[in-house]
């Protein structure tokens, strides 16, 4: 038992130190060492656990994917209006990439290593998509705007809030903060919705 449960953890903190790696240099420029510095554990300990980096970035996907679908089940599912739930969700998303290294590294990944089942939109995109849907058949949105289209819309904002955080993450303490990639995405919204829905549908801010 002991044994096994320090083979968890030597696993955990490798998918812990690789996304902070992959996030920071991508999968391309990640390098295996650094992994390992920062983890405390050796390189044969690495590769026991994970045969090549493929393996390991994969490991962090999965774990990205499952932070983001938790996170996502805890919000509160009612009586909000589905419009303000699913803006709710990608402010959640927004949150998850400012704190989570893990969810910022997969949503990079997701880029760098095409993988349809381990894309990290997978995670979200059909219930932020189903909660659009159920907005329309609510009324909440003018006729003309599709579910579909807002959220492709989602996923520019959430793509954005990824960068927001990666550079935030880079600035020196010297450097004066800019608003969080949180409040960006909610300082959209607020402009959004004046062109998708009526002024008692307005989230509010």
């Amino acid at each position: 038992m002991a044994r096994q449960l320090r083979a968890v953890r030597t696993r955990q903190a490798l998918v812990d130190a690789a996304a902070t790696e992959f996030d920071r240099s991508g999968y391309a420029g990640a390098a295996l060492n650094r992994i390992c510095r920062a983890a405390g554990i050796t390189m044969g300990a690495l590769t026991f656990h994970f045969s090549t980096k493929g393996e390991l970035a994969a490991a962090v996907q999965a774990k990205g994917q499952t932070v983001t679908r938790a996170a996502l089940a805890a919000l509160p599912s009612g009586p909000a209006p589905a419009l303000h739930r699913a803006i709710d969700a990608t402010l959640e998303l927004a949150r998850l990439l400012e704190e989570e290294p893990t969810v910022r590294s997969a949503a990079r990944l997701s880029r760098e290593r095409p993988d349809g089942e381990l894309a990290w939109t997978t995670s979200w995109i059909t219930a932020v998509q189903d909660l659009f849907s159920q907005a329309y058949r609510d009324g909440q949105l003018h006729a003309a705007v599709r579910p579909e289209d807002l959220a492709m819309l989602s996923r520019f904002l959430i793509l954005g809030a990824e960068h927001r955080a990666r550079a935030a993450g880079e600035q020196s303490v010297e450097e004066p903060r800019e608003a969080s990639a949180v409040e960006e995405v909610r300082q959209m919204w607020d402009i959004i919705q004046r062109g998708i829905c009526g002024p008692s549908s307005l989230a509010p801010s």
